[in-house]
């Protein structure tokens, strides 16, 4: 699927609109149900081949943030090869108590996976738990950048995001 065929798909699965209060405690009058593109199989490996190619170079790991990230750094994990963690937004009570699953993080170079970035409030927590873990954090990388100010909040984290589309491009891509 090309570029622009995705972002398509992307729009038109997964665009609603109607009141919707955000992660960040913003409302909004649109809404991407990223699971509604998450759940499609070929959606997904497309969003992952795509993906692929905005991967830094030297990462070791890809780490996935609970829960939308999950599918997201799996399809890419399959696609590229790199082995992936899934991050917890709290690390459990029980078990190995740890806040990343699945592959090792400690000294390696890791990339976070998140799918839709609002104002980045919980990329930059999972960061912080993910550097206490000893992962050595060398960027971000999206399917969706709404544009919200989260890129510049990441930034001012020492967080580079990558963004496979930005609200914008989904919106205009619809037009097109």
């Amino acid at each position: 699927m090309t570029r622009p065929d995705l972002a398509r798909a992307i729009f038109d699965i997964a665009h609603l609109t109607g009141t919707f209060i955000l992660r960040s405690g913003a409302t909004s009058n649109e809404y991407f149900d990223k699971y509604l593109f998450e759940s499609r199989p070929d959606v997904l490996r497309a969003i992952a081949q795509h993906l692929q190619a905005l991967i830094p170079s030297g990462v070791e790991v890809l780490a996935g943030l609970e829960m939308g990230g999950i599918p997201i750094v799996t399809a890419l994990s399959l696609e590229s090869g790199f082995p992936s963690a899934f991050v917890r937004k709290k690390a459990k009570d029980y078990g190995t108590r740890k806040c990343s699953e699945g592959a090792q993080v400690y000294g390696k170079k890791t990339l976070i996976i998140e799918d839709v970035i609002t104002s980045g409030g919980q990329v930059i927590l999972s960061a912080q738990d993910l550097k206490n873990a000893g992962a050595d954090i060398v960027g971000v990388l999206c399917v969706i950048d709404r544009e919200q100010g989260g890129r510049e909040k990441l930034m001012e984290s020492g967080l580079q995001l990558h963004s496979l589309f930005t609200m914008a491009e989904l919106k205009n891509s619809h037009i097109a």
